[in-house]
């Protein structure tokens, strides 16, 4: 049984399907190989209508919902992780923001190019002394004439040291803080006093960096503030539920993908003169994987079907950020063990698989402070 969102998106599905096993695992197995991104990617993705899919249609965006951008997201990650990535790049967090909070001029720099993928961005909130508690930051923005000078450091961000603009949080007031003392601001790449000093490889991909971020007395002029002054944690915190969401979709293609990847090798793998699907400790890895897929698609299509009605979902977004990602760290397990040594050797996909989806129990909020969401929630 597949559940769909929408009828009209059931539709959509083997359009998605069809590309992402024609075209976008031929990438994917190249991105393997040598470890980067072919140039001919986003090119490719634009031209298929994929890049900008949430941005406004008057900056060249598709203006979609998030049902539809969260089926491309769940049919991508049956791939490869970087295509999520990219699509997160050009319809995630920073390019809303931009377009949802950002001046005229901003909207007019910023938006079209990232929709057409000519620009990447980054966000960049996250600190040695400030994880998930991001009110802790101590990057500063102090104001001086005619705009201000950022001074701190920023770890762990995602493609930041290929991104064109970095959408960088700063504390402008350390007594209020969170509650109107963080301003965002848009650094361009190239801006003197702003510096890449370290890029990280991941568990994952070796394609997957993150970047360590200075920032020397760089000044920015006013006119790099994103919102009003005082208004960053707000924009932070305006896309979370949709972030939310689109990792638990991301989880459930890739729950999907390494379920179809183990039920066709216990069919073709025999050991002892039998198949591995005639052993009943395979069998209940493949049903306790289909049961745990099944129950936590329908709730995340439940609360998108939600979320696009308008509706205050409350903790839901969090709940399903925190099934989805738990559950497909069981099937990963569940799918190396199935697979035996196939599944510890690099250059096969479950292995791979195996090791990108460990970062969405810690990436977009750690399970712990899901939990903790959660519970919040619960007990008022």
């Amino acid at each position: 049984m597949q559940l769909e969102i929408t009828p009209e998106l059931a539709q959509l599905r083997p359009v998605l399907r069809r590309f992402t096993d024609e075209v976008l695992e031929p990438i994917a197995l190249e991105i393997d190989r040598t470890g980067a991104v072919p140039a001919q990617t986003v090119p490719l993705l634009r031209q298929q209508g994929y890049l900008g899919m949430r941005l406004p249609q008057a900056f060249g965006g598709g203006g979609l919902d998030l049902s539809t951008y969260c089926l491309a997201l769940e049919e991508f990650s049956r791939s490869h992780r970087i295509f999520t990535l990219i699509l997160d790049g050009s319809s995630g967090l920073n390019p809303l923001a931009i377009a949802t909070f950002g001046s005229e001029a901003q909207q007019q720099k910023y938006v079209g190019a990232l929709a057409r993928g000519e620009m990447t961005a980054s966000f960049a909130l996250t600190e040695p002394e400030a994880g998930s508690d991001s009110q802790a930051m101590r990057t500063r923005a102090v104001k001086c004439e005619g705009g201000w000078r950022l001074n701190g450091r920023k770890h762990w961000i995602s493609g930041a040291h290929a991104a064109d603009v970095v959408l960088v949080m700063a504390v402008n007031d350390p007594q209020l803080r969170a509650r109107g003392g963080i301003t965002a601001f848009l650094v361009d790449k190239g801006t003197p006093g702003f510096l890449v000093t370290r890029v990280d490889t991941t568990i994952g991909s070796e394609a997957i960096k993150l970047a360590e971020l200075t920032f020397e007395d760089c000044f920015v002029p006013d006119s790099a503030v994103l919102g009003e002054v005082g208004q960053g944690f707000k924009i932070a915190m305006h896309s979370l539920t949709h972030g939310r969401l689109g990792v638990a979709t991301s989880c459930l293609g890739a729950a999907d993908r390494l379920l179809e990847m183990s039920t066709e090798h216990a069919r073709n793998r025999n050991t002892f003169g039998k198949p591995l699907a005639e052993r009943q400790a395979i069998q209940w890895m493949l049903a306790d994987s289909a049961t745990e897929l099944a129950m936590t698609r329908a709730f995340v299509y439940e609360t998108l079907r939600r979320v696009d009605a308008g509706e205050d979902v409350g903790s839901a977004a969090s709940m399903c950020k925190l099934a989805a990602s738990e559950m497909v760290g069981r099937v990963a397990d569940r799918a190396v063990q199935i697979h035996g040594g196939m599944g510890l050797v690099r250059q096969f996909p479950v292995e791979r698989f195996y090791r990108d989806v460990r970062h969405y129990r810690v990436g977009e909020g750690a399970s712990e402070i899901h939990r903790m969401l959660i519970a919040r929630d619960l007990l008022g």
